[in-house]
């Protein structure tokens, strides 16, 4: 399941992709496996939203943290100052394993 999951038209891989290639490895139908990867994203979705991280070793830690306030400009019209808000955004850190192959290791 190396570069045989990327589609065709390019780089992304899309879930539909990698149903139908986790299926067609293990022999389960696309349907069982299309609901464990939903299953998988909820539980992801639902312990981000409580606050949690979310650790999958040798793959990555996906975790929540907040962006400060801070003043941005418009590039067209650098005078216009906008303010923007605190938000809370996901952050993903690799693991190992993940670092090292895009290393080339």
């Amino acid at each position: 399941m190396k570069n045989d999951v990327l589609n065709e038209s390019g780089t992304a891989l899309t879930k539909r992709e990698l149903v139908a290639q986790i299926a067609s490895e293990t022999g389960l139908t696309q349907i069982e496996v299309f609901n464990v990867v939903q299953k998988t994203l909820d539980g992801i979705i639902d312990a981000l939203g409580a606050g949690k991280h979310v650790e999958f070793r040798e793959f990555g830690v996906f975790e929540v943290t907040t962006r400060k306030a801070r003043i941005g400009r418009n590039p067209n019209k650098p005078e216009d100052v906008v303010m923007i808000p605190v938000r809370r955004v996901v952050k993903f850190k690799p693991g190992k394993r993940m670092r090292d192959m895009l290393a080339g290791k």
